[in-house]
């Protein structure tokens, strides 16, 4: 077995025989979950009436479309950690680089919480009366790409 807590170098993981992105990618569960309908706002049924299952790259992107639409300490079921920070960002009298400047930050903290997501970026801003509409792109270890949406109001 090997040593959970290397010391020398030929203890590492990489010496194993594992690249780096190999032995990451691996020690992260991806999990399964159940779908969800984010628009309806329900989850997705089969025909049968059974909840509709999500494989593993489905369920991250169902995570991470969750977690931005998630107001952080509204909730006790979530930890502290979970969900964003975007209610008071609005109407504080910033302008708009230094709330675009936030919205990037709050998303990026949101998102790299959970140990899948790789990176976060490629923002996109559309301002409107009554905030705005924000867009990102969201990799997870496994090289996978998700466009996440999200609003400030």
């Amino acid at each position: 077995m090997a040593n959970l807590f290397p010391e020398a170098a030929g203890d590492s993981w990489s010496a194993a025989g594992l690249d780096e992105q190999e032995s990451v990618g691996d020690a992260v569960a991806f999990g399964r979950s159940w779908r969800f309908d984010f628009d309806a706002g329900e989850f997705v049924m089969t025909p049968t009436g059974k909840i509709a299952p999500a494989d593993e790259i489905a369920a991250w992107k169902i995570w991470c479309e969750k977690a931005i639409r998630t107001p952080r300490y509204r909730h006790l079921i979530y930890s502290r950690a979970y969900g964003q920070e975007f209610e008071e960002l609005i109407g504080q009298g910033y302008s708009r680089a230094v709330q675009e400047s936030e919205i990037r930050r709050i998303a990026t903290e949101t998102l790299m919480v959970d140990p899948r997501t790789l990176s976060v970026d490629g923002f996109v801003f559309d301002w409107q009366e009554d905030g705005c509409r924000f867009a990102c792109r969201v990799k997870n270890i496994r090289e996978d790409e998700l466009l996440v949406e999200g609003s400030v109001t």
